[in-house]
This record gives C-alpha cells, structure tokens and sequence, in this order.
C-alpha cells in the first residue's frame, strides 16, 4: 500500500478520521497499527503468565481450576484488547491502543489475589474503573489533565521515553538484574552479552537505527518482521528455548513455528466477578485503599501515555492536549472496568502506541487495525507467540529516542520547572514506574513554588493532586497504621 493516496476527493474513511487534515495516508495509518500491534503483542503472552500462574487466597488460579488456564487468560486478553483499541480509534480518533496494564496486573495478582478470591479481586478492578469513570464524566479528570503546566506534561513524556527504552533493553537481556547492592543493573551477563536472543536484540537494534537514518519507510515494521525470522532461526539451529528453562535462553516466549496456526478461543473469563464480595473478605477500609491504589497508578498512566503519543504525531495543542481528551479518557475508563468484567485485570492505554505512531500513524484508523489485529490473536494465538520479546525491544528503544528530542523544550534555567523536570523524567525509568515519576514531578512542583513564596500560582487541583500522591507513596506504612496489612 502506497504512502500516496490517489484520490481526488475524500473518501468517507478520509473525512470520518480526518487522515488527509492530520497530513497522513491510509497507507501509514494501516502500517503504523500494525506496528504498534506487534510491538505490545508480547501482552498476550505476558498476561497469562503473570495474573494466570498465580493462586488466589483459596488456592484457585484465575477461571476456577486448581491448575493455571493460561489459553483462556490470552484469548480473553486479545479479545478485550481489540474491542477496546478499536472503540479508541472510533469513537476518540487518536492513535492509541488499550491492553491489560503492566504493574496494575501484578497488583491484581500479587496484592489482591493473595488477599481475597479472583472474582473478588476483579470486581475491585471493575469498581475502580467505574469510578475514574465517574471522574471523567463529571469533568474532574479533564480539570486534573488541564491543571498540569505544560513543561511538566513535556517532561512526563520525556520521561516515558527513557522507561520504554529502558523496558527495551531489559526485555531483550540487554539490561540485567546483577544480583548485587551495587551496581543493581549492568550489561548483559557478567558484563558481556553472551546469549543468542540477546545478539538477534542486537541485531534488530542496529537494523531499526540504519533504516531509520536512511529514511526507509516502515523500518520499524520492518524491524520487527526480519528480527522474528531471525529469531525463529536461530531458534530450530540453537534449540535455547525460554529463560524460565535455559538462563541463556529467550525472555519470554521462544520463537519456534507452532504445530497448530488457529485455535478456537476460549472466553469462559468473562463476567466471572463479584463486584461488592472484597467487602466481606477483608474490609470497607482495605476495600477503599485498594481501590485509591489501583485507581491512582491508572490515572496518571494513562494522562502521561496520550501527551506522549500526542507529543509523538504533533497531535497536542498550544496547552500540551490532544484533541478529543475527553473521548479518550472516556474509552480509558471504561476499559478498566471491561478489563476487570472479563477477569483479565485493568486495561489502559499502551505507551507502545508510540511506536505506531513514529511509523507514520496519526488517527484512530491506526487503532482500529491494531484493535483487528488483536481480535484475529484470539484465534492466531500460537502465530502472536512466534514474536519474542528481543525482535519487539529494538522497537522500543527507537522510539525512546525519538521521545527523548522532547527534551529542549523544558526551561532548563528555571528550577521551579527543571527540578520537577528532572525529577519526572529519571524516576520513570529509576523506579521502572510512570506513576512515580508523575508523582515526584507533582510533588516537587508544590513543594518548590511553596518555599519561593509562590503557592498562590499553583492550581488549586494541584494542591489536591500533591496529597493523594503523599498518600499513594506512604500507602504501606498508612495500611500498618490502619491495621489493614
């Protein structure tokens, strides 16, 4: 498909999602979302093994059984991801792309589920959702969203760029745990990049830069598509499979061609939740701080991944918004909730979105073909999992870059801005957390206009804002307090 669109007059696709007014093509709108699917497909396979292999206070993992249902955990993850990415493109025409939450997940798992039953844990998330939805339809998440300066949004963004970089380079064992006080995190093994994927993240890494710099259109795709065939080769010849078996083997998943390309899905996971059964099992007051977490890190994810990805198409006006903020967190919202009614854990906005959009793709078009894409994996489920973490990576680390130019717009000779700035933008990937970045930034922002005798510039929801996330960061010490630990 051509870059060039060979119509005269606009064709109903064309006005609907404005593809010629935001200088794009279907052609980069049909590229850029399939781009974006194969970078964030990894949740497909990632879900599963993170809300799936975990028992809850009952001893039952997720869908009733006394052994891990990792089948219907994926079908239901694609399934929620494209009905969700598709309503994004269509109803808030923005390049965005919904999955189950990285983090948010692993609170279901780790700090709900150990606590409650399953079904208990999802009507948490189901409540949570409903109420940032509430937010959204009273204004209150819109009012939050326009209180934020500018230069902070800038640095938000900034600042996801560096983790998804980051996220990059660990995915791909390029980046590792050492095991040691310090440093925490060193290169490859022992120093050395010594395995087999790690050399094929190396190669995509090195493939994406050279085409990107030639100016080769769909060099991320691209990227994508020749590092998995390179995957998959050294994979029949090395025989490594996952890290989980081999310490030199693959992330994640291994890149070996399935026996079986189509699977009938299984959807039994939806509707299995009990909206108010959390009340019971262990109190108002837990119920209530599980909730305020769950609903904080959600919020703020979601407000630094569409400035980011509007940032990325030029899609922001003069305040650092995009266009139809409303409908985006609008369809946000109601995916947390969807996420938890179909037992898959919260969904939200993918930063990975990003990379789509640094494809070319500019308008909902894009999500919708993400969102396809993701409809078809519940049935090609074994096809998605031929994609291993290390051909995604160098995608991400590309477009870490491209976010990183952000940067010079912050005024760096101001430290009313600079020190929230900064602090915004190293404690995303320090913390391997959005939210605390966000947080920190916030926090920092008050506290310095306060001591320079400047608290009256402050938007009064920002003051709000500061305090919640006093609460968010003291949240173990408040439950011990409280007796709810």
């Amino acid at each position: 498909m051509s870059d060039t669109d060979t119509t005269t007059e606009p064709t109903a696709l064309h006005r609907y999602f404005k593809i010629t007014e935001r200088g794009s093509t279907i052609g980069r709108e049909v590229r850029g979302g399939l781009v974006t699917f194969f970078t964030m497909a990894y949740i497909i396979v990632l879900n599963p093994l993170i809300i799936g292999t975990v028992a809850d206070v009952d001893g039952t993992f997720l869908g009733g059984g006394d052994t891990p249902d990792l089948a219907a955990v994926a079908a239901t993850t694609a399934l929620v991801a494209g009905v969700l990415t598709i309503a994004m493109g269509v109803v808030a025409n923005f390049p965005l792309a919904l999955a189950a939450g990285l983090g948010l997940n692993a609170f279901v798992a780790f700090g709900l589920a150990s606590e409650m039953t399953w079904a208990d844990a999802m009507g948490l998330v189901v409540m949570e959702g409903l109420v940032i939805l509430v937010l959204v339809l009273t204004g209150f998440r819109q009012a939050v969203f326009g209180a934020v300066p500018r230069q902070l949004k800038t640095a938000i963004s900034v600042g996801i760029g560096l983790f998804i970089a980051l996220v990059g380079f660990v995915n791909a064992g390029f980046v590792r745990s050492t095991g040691n006080p310090s440093p925490p995190i060193g290169l490859g093994d022992g120093g050395s990049l010594t395995t087999w994927p790690v050399a094929v993240f190396c190669a995509g890494l090195i493939a994406v830069m050279v085409l990107y710099a030639l100016r080769v259109r769909g060099a991320i795709l691209w990227t994508i598509i020749g590092t998995a065939v390179l995957a998959v080769v050294v994979e029949t010849i090395a025989d490594l499979g996952p890290s989980v078996e081999n310490p030199g083997g693959w992330n994640l998943n291994a890149p070996t061609w399935p026996d079986q390309l189509v699977d009938l899905p299984d959807f039994s996971l939806i509707g299995d939740f009990s909206l108010l059964g959390s009340w019971e099992s262990v109190g108002v007051v837990s119920v209530l701080l599980f909730v305020f977490t769950l609903m904080l890190a959600d919020f703020f994810d979601t407000m630094g991944t569409m400035v980011a990805v509007g940032a990325e198409g030029q899609l922001l006006d003069e305040d650092g918004n995009p266009p139809k903020t409303t409908q985006i967190l609008l369809v946000d919202s109601v995916a947390a909730a969807a996420g938890g009614a179909a037992s898959v854990s919260s969904n939200t906005s993918y930063i990975e979105s990003a990379s789509g959009v640094g494809e070319g793709a500019r308008t909902g078009l894009a999500s919708v073909v993400t969102g396809v894409c993701f409809l078809l994996a519940t049935f090609l489920a074994p096809v998605v999992a031929i994609v291993p973490n290390e051909a995604a990576a160098p995608a991400l680390v590309l477009v870490g870059f491209l976010m990183m130019g952000q940067v010079r717009e912050i005024a760096w000779d101001d430290v009313e801005i600079a020190i929230p700035a900064f602090l915004t933008l190293v404690l995303m990937p320090f913390t391997y957390s959005i939210s605390t970045g966000i947080g920190a930034g916030f926090l920092s922002y008050v506290i310095i206009k306060l001591a320079r005798g400047k608290g009256r510039e402050v938007h009064p929801l920002l003051w709000i804002i500061a305090a919640l996330f006093v609460v968010y960061f003291a949240i173990a010490p408040i439950e011990d307090l409280l007796g709810v630990r």
